[in-house]
Order: structure tokens, then C-alpha cells, then sequence
């Protein structure tokens, strides 16, 4: 098969195999072009992935795991024989540069200077992990049996009251697969509720065409019922028993104003 894209290298009349080499030496070029010109500093500039969360110190900005810069590598020390490289990049939001280094010893990376770490560590202990035997634990396994015996009662101790946890993890693991019919299950539920919103939909189309309205109608709740059930919509006393309330009051008011009365006493108390 071919290669994915052909590449052509033109050779100058001029070229000499045994004088420059390559074609690199004869355009006094290096091989990684614009990545190399710091290489005389010790610095190569490559593609660095910021390993965590951070908060960059210029902008005051959130810059998140996995964002990608053009690095430039330094080597700054060794941990025993393993080299310890410094990385200094420029954050894509502010003027303000971040440094990076490697910590061989704890297997992560430390911020030197331009940023702080968005803390999300935690103790694996914390979470039940299982944690892993440590070279001194290994070695006092080896040589110690007292310490041997009270580590293997530790361990069927963290056995016991993991038990009903796995179990019950166990059980949800097997409840989950059958994925086919899980998935089935789901996709007709699905369909019914669709189904079911349609018909509302339409329902509130056709009585805001008849009423006229242009405003979306809300969704019925029990509680709209409820209060619905509670109204009425027509008067508590006809026209009739209003009439007839009416002419029982007048018939029982009297015809003369309590003054009126008072005053026609007295003019016949003067008469007499």
C-alpha cells in the first residue's frame, strides 16, 4: 500500500551525500524547525496538556485540565537518575506566564510560579479505596510475624463490613444486564410520554384557536383541579328568590321613619 501522503525531497545540483549529510545540514536548518530555536538554551519548545485544574494569577481566570500550549521544556535538575523537567507556557487569556515542573518522587506535577492549583485531592482512605502495600509494609510482611498476623486480621476485618456493600453492588450489576431489555423498557416509556404530550399539545392548540388566546397555555396540575372542583359558575340565589327575598323585606319595614313618628306624637299631645 502507499503511504498516506507522498512526500518529494528535492536535491540541489550541488548536494553532496558525504559532505553535508543531509538536507537539513545543507540549508543549516534543524530537523524540528521552529521548535528548536531555543535548543542552544536548552530549551525545546513542544505540546504541552496542563495535567490539572488551575487558577492562572494574572487574569483570575479558571483554566481547565486537558488545555493545550505551546511549551517550552527545560531541564532543571534529577531526582535520583530521573531528570526533572521545567515547563513555562503563556496563559491564551491574560499576558501573565505559568511555570510547571515534574515531581518525580510524588508522581504528579508542582506549580512553580504564575498559578494555583484548583484543589481536588483527597485521601484514599477516605473513600474506601484499597490501598496499595507500601515497600516498608512489604518488607516488615517479610520478617515480622506479629505484624504479619494483626495485618491479615486488619484485612478480614475491611473484608466484613465491605461484604453487604459488594453485595449489594453485585445485585445492581446483575439487575443491569440485561441492557436489551432495560433498553426496550425505556424506548416504549419513551414513545407513550410523547404520545401523551402530543395530545396535549394539541389539546391546547385547539381551545386557544376557539378562546382565541395568543398566550401558551401551562400544564394542567392536580391542584388546578382541585380548585377548579371548588368554583361554580353560576349565582347562589336565582332571579325569583331575590324577588322574593326583596318583597319580604319591604313588607316587613315599617312605613313611617322613627322621627316622623316621634313628631306626630307631639303635635297631637298639643292639640289635646
Amino acid at each position: 500500500q502507499g503511504e498516506r501522503k507522498g512526500t518529494n525531497k528535492y536535491y540541489p545540483p550541488d548536494f553532496d551525500p558525504a559532505k553535508h549529510g543531509s538536507l537539513n545540514k545543507y540549508h543549516h536548518s534543524h530537523p524540528l524547525r521552529e521548535r528548536a530555536r531555543k535548543l542552544s538554551q536548552g530549551i525545546l519548545v513542544i505540546r504541552f496538556e496542563m495535567p490539572f485544574n488551575i487558577w492562572c494569577d494574572g487574569c483570575q481566570n479558571h483554566i481547565g485540565m486537558g488545555v493545550r500550549y505551546n511549551a517550552e521544556k527545560k531541564k532543571v535538575g534529577n531526582y535520583y537518575t530521573t531528570p526533572v523537567y521545567r515547563f513555562r507556557m503563556k496563559c491564551h487569556l491574560c499576558v501573565n506566564y505559568i511555570e510547571l515542573q515534574t515531581d518525580p518522587g510524588n508522581c504528579d506535577y508542582v506549580i512553580v510560579s504564575g498559578a494555583r492549583r484548583k484543589e481536588e485531592r483527597w485521601d484514599p482512605g477516605d473513600s474506601a479505596q484499597v490501598l496499595p502495600t507500601t515497600p516498608e509494609q512489604r518488607e516488615r510482611l517479610a520478617v515480622d510475624p506479629m505484624f504479619r498476623l494483626e495485618h491479615g486480621v486488619t484485612d478480614r476485618g475491611v473484608l466484613e463490613r465491605a461484604t453487604p456493600t459488594l453485595t449489594r453492588l453485585q445485585e445492581a450489576q446483575d439487575a443491569w444486564k440485561d441492557d436489551f431489555g432495560l433498553n426496550s423498557r425505556l424506548r416504549r416509556r419513551f414513545r407513550e410520554e410523547k404520545k401523551t404530550l402530543r395530545e396535549e399539545e394539541e389539546e391546547a392548540a385547539a381551545l386557544r384557536a376557539r378562546a382565541g388566546l395568543s398566550i401558551p397555555l401551562l400544564r394542567e396540575e392536580e391542584e388546578d383541579r382541585r380548585l377548579a372542583a371548588l368554583l361554580t359558575l353560576r349565582a347562589p340565589d336565582s332571579y325569583e328568590e331575590k324577588q322574593r327575598l326583596k318583597r319580604s323585606e319591604i313588607s316587613q319595614r315599617s312605613w313611617f321613619a322613627p322621627g316622623t313618628a316621634r313628631t306626630g306624637g307631639g303635635a297631637l299631645q298639643k292639640l289635646a
